[in-house]
């Protein structure tokens, strides 16, 4: 075996053995601490932040928003808001397919519409009327000032779980008069569930839509 052909065979050997030490490293050993810490640590973050009923039955991550629609009747191409729950933000995100049917999840963006632009300005207006006329009931009239913007703009990735504490305020005399509930105890029942900026300066304050709703699930349940 000549000189160049033996050097060349010697580097080919130390190319493959790092590589396959570096696969063993990087693809099999760090992965599987990195789980394992995850697992140990943040177990709860790890598997995707799920939250149970009181049953033990999981309903969804409290990272992803899920939509409160009433079935689909003939000829209808979009489903209609069921009253009687919380409301989440507009989601553009959030669509259907038949792989994932308890959250239809197709897609994750927003509309990357200019704040001028006609079809969004004319979007906002329509989701403003409606927040107006869904949360107007006897005794209580919504003027479209105290509509937020969260009401009628969906987030960056159209899948945001939280509102504002000004919204889901806003949909408790509806809330409570679809469930036959002392508006009090559903205004008291945000309160419970809206939580601070993070560690005191970080974000805005919000309430968990999903949470939320299981608690009233909870509390029409003994009622």
């Amino acid at each position: 075996m000549n000189k160049p052909l033996g050097r060349n065979v010697r580097l080919l050997a130390a190319g493959l053995r790092a590589l396959l030490i570096l696969t063993l490293v990087t693809g099999v050993i760090y992965p599987l601490v990195v789980t394992g810490v995850a697992q140990a640590a943040f177990s709860h973050r790890a598997n995707g932040s799920e939250i149970r009923t009181a049953d033990g039955k999981v309903v969804g991550s409290e990272l992803i928003g899920q939509r409160y629609d009433l079935p689909l009747k003939k000829g209808q191409e979009t489903p209609q808001p069921d009253l009687k729950w919380f409301q989440p933000r507009p989601s553009n995100g959030l669509g259907t397919n038949t792989v994932n049917t308890q959250y239809k999840l197709l897609l994750s963006g927003a509309t990357n519409l200019a704040a001028d632009n006609p079809e969004l300005v004319k979007s906002v207006k329509e989701a403003q009327a409606a927040v107006v006329k869904d949360n107007s009931v006897a005794g209580y009239r919504v003027k479209p000032s105290q509509v937020p913007p969260d009401a009628v703009t969906s987030s960056g990735s159209g899948l945001d779980p939280d509102i504002s504490p000004a919204y889901a305020q806003l949909q408790a005399h509806r809330v409570a008069a679809r469930n036959h509930l002392p508006v009090p105890r559903v205004q008291r029942l945000v309160g419970e569930h809206t939580e601070g900026r993070v560690a005191g300066f970080m974000g805005e304050p919000r309430v968990n839509v999903l949470q939320l709703n299981i608690a009233l699930k909870e509390l029409t349940g003994k009622n």
